[in-house]
């Protein structure tokens, strides 16, 4: 279930009219316009607002399609329901502005939620001074980020507050007109961020000044109050929803967690004495390996043995693509959700790295070293590839079951382990020396497969009780 389509769809259906039945004993929107208009007029009259020039991006004629209302509906412009400011930023290098600050001042990051209650950074009575404070009912849109890209972050206010110059504020002439209009907003977000987007700038931001003229579908009072009820039941229903599935997948990911632990320790299969034992193994086909005699990791079987990366996979060779074309795997190519290639790109030549990348084989493991894409890892699925330096490509020797391994590199042994090795500040990493330096368990080949065969079966079974219960 796409819970993010059903609450667009509830939304869709709320602004048309066909959420909640009209009642004919409301009263029509039209009145409720007329005393906004009313409000609006004095507010002018008295010198609080001025009246706004007409936009010349904007008309009296739409500039898209509308649809048909219920009787008693009415279409508005934003700008005939309010007035609208904007933020600042004080500045950072006078300590009296932030020292014991007190005053909300609201940022893009602390636009998370439907309603702000606080803000991670705050202002002090001297900077209040030179800002200006929005009260509760005041509704905040980001219009200057690089998620307007894809989404248009939206909240309430319900404290006073100031904003940065990233947002901006929408106050009403008239109490209670914000809780539907939130809404109404949100219910065209994909629109407004296709409509309004501003073209040939550095950073993604909405044309605020046509923004400000979008048309609204306004119900009458009392409908909008039952629209407002119906949609947060609902949305609650399907807040429930989304909770049940963060708690399975949680319970999954543990549950697949602790299978793992159990395979790269030697309990999730039974051992056969008759399997050739993982150092004879290792020594005939790395005769320079070493088996390590750290044992403080965690009890092997006997036949299980611990050994370097260094041991267990052929050194990285580094290549250039060769012909117009190439195929390319970078951190843009890995499912990080399922751990798995999902588009392989194939490039023209000439747009190679300018560093040469890591040669790969059908089979061979990529493990990413920089984070926050540490998990990133996948089975090589096609020949002929060139993955990134950002990958440390294990390329197995013939000690190795590439299922087998794959299970390994996934597991939270490996992953928090190698983790634990993460410098840099901008672009924290590991290096190759890490994952070279780094002791694996090594099982022999034959329960390799054993292993990679039972953690196939369970993890088969857990995905299709997921599936079934959502």
């Amino acid at each position: 279930m796409d819970t993010k389509q059903l609450r667009q769809k509830i939304l869709d259906l709320a602004i048309r009219g066909k959420l909640v039945p009209q009642d004919p004993n409301d009263e029509p929107a039209r009145v409720l316009l007329e005393r906004v208009k009313a409000e609006k007029e004095r507010l002018i009259a008295e010198g609080k607002i001025k009246r706004s020039k007409k936009s010349a991006a904007s008309s009296d004629k739409p500039h898209y399609a509308i649809w048909d209302l219920p009787r008693g509906w009415e279409w508005v412009k934003l700008s005939d329901l309010a007035s609208f400011g904007g933020g600042k930023t004080p500045s950072m290098s006078d300590k009296s502005y932030w020292e014991n600050g007190k005053h909300l001042w609201v940022t893009s990051k602390d636009m998370k939620s439907h309603r702000i209650r606080d803000s991670r950074m705050k202002i002090s009575d001297e900077a209040l001074s030179i800002m200006t404070q929005y009260k509760p009912g005041t509704i905040l849109i980001v219009t200057r980020s690089g998620i307007l890209r894809h989404s248009l972050p939206i909240a309430i206010l319900e404290r006073d507050a100031t904003i940065n110059q990233d947002l901006k504020a929408i106050s009403f002439y008239i109490q209670d007109l914000h809780p539907y209009i939130y809404y109404a907003i949100k219910a065209q977000e994909s629109f407004i961020l296709k409509e309004y987007h501003k073209d040939g700038t550095t950073v993604d931001s909405i044309n605020f000044e046509k923004f400000s003229e979008i048309l609204l579908p306004i119900p009458p009072k009392q409908e909008q109050i039952r629209i407002i009820t119906t949609i947060e039941k609902l949305f609650g229903l399907i807040e429930e929803i989304d909770n049940n599935k963060k708690d399975l997948q949680e319970l999954t990911r543990h549950t697949k967690s602790i299978i793992l632990d159990m395979a790269i320790s030697g309990k999730l299969v039974v051992q056969d004495p008759a399997d050739e034992p993982a150092v004879d193994l290792l020594q005939r086909v790395n005769p320079n390996a070493v088996v390590s005699a750290d044992t403080s990791h965690y009890a092997l079987p006997t036949s299980w043995a611990w050994v370097k990366g260094k041991d267990l996979f052929l050194p990285m060779k580094s290549t250039r693509p060769t012909g117009h074309t190439f195929k390319y795997i970078d951190i843009d190519s890995i499912d990080n959700v399922n751990q798995c290639i999902s588009a392989i790109k194939v490039l023209p030549s000439d747009q190679a790295p300018s560093r040469a990348s890591r040669f790969t084989e059908k089979g061979n493991i990529l493990f990413s070293m920089v984070r926050p894409y540490l998990r990133n890892i996948a089975i090589v699925t096609e020949e002929g590839c060139i993955a990134s330096t950002g990958f440390y490509v294990c390329r197995q020797r013939e000690c190795l079951d590439h299922k087998y391994l794959y299970y390994l590199m996934t597991s939270k042994y490996v992953v928090d382990g190698l983790n634990s090795f993460m410098k840099g500040d901008n672009s924290p990493s590991i290096n190759k020396g890490n994952v070279d330096e780094y002791v694996f368990p090594l099982p022999p080949l034959n329960e390799q497969k054993r292993i990679a065969a039972k953690v196939d079966e369970l993890f088969a079974v857990i995905d299709q009780i997921q599936q079934s219960l959502e």
